[in-house]
């Protein structure tokens, strides 16, 4: 599943914006309606969009019902609070979430891509746009 990180420019960014909502080890986000395949996403991951860019994941740990900040019915989608670099994707940018399917889904950059995970979010972003990584 795919979703744009809304206001965040940067993992880092991200990583803060979630860490303010993480709890008991996990984290999460609110959406207005459960996916239909939420059963088959469990276990799977949330790709997050940022400036175009597929740049990262957290893991999907299950679905609940709940109410938003305005007191309105809402889904809330449970995610474990690693969030874990992948190799860039362009991407458009989109309202909600879509599917992804496994077959789409970025590699994870670790291992060997070490050294790229080390890099400024942006160059990496840069390089990536350009295909050298």
């Amino acid at each position: 599943m795919t979703k744009v990180a809304v206001g965040a420019d940067s993992i880092e960014a991200l990583r803060s914006a979630l860490g303010g909502r993480a709890r008991d080890g996990e984290t999460y986000i609110t959406t207005r309606y459960k996916p239909t395949r939420a059963e088959t996403l469990v276990g799977g991951s949330l790709f997050w969009i940022i400036r175009h860019r597929l740049i990262a994941r957290a893991e999907i740990l299950g679905f609940a019902e709940g109410k938003n900040g305005e007191g309105r019915p809402c889904c809330v989608i449970r995610l474990a609070n690693d969030i874990v670099a992948v190799r860039a994707q362009p991407r458009r940018a989109h309202q909600g979430w879509r599917y992804l399917e496994d077959k789409d889904a970025p590699p994870d950059l670790a291992g060997g891509d070490a050294d790229i995970a080390a890099l400024p979010p942006e160059l990496a972003s840069e390089l990536s746009g350009m295909g050298l990584i």
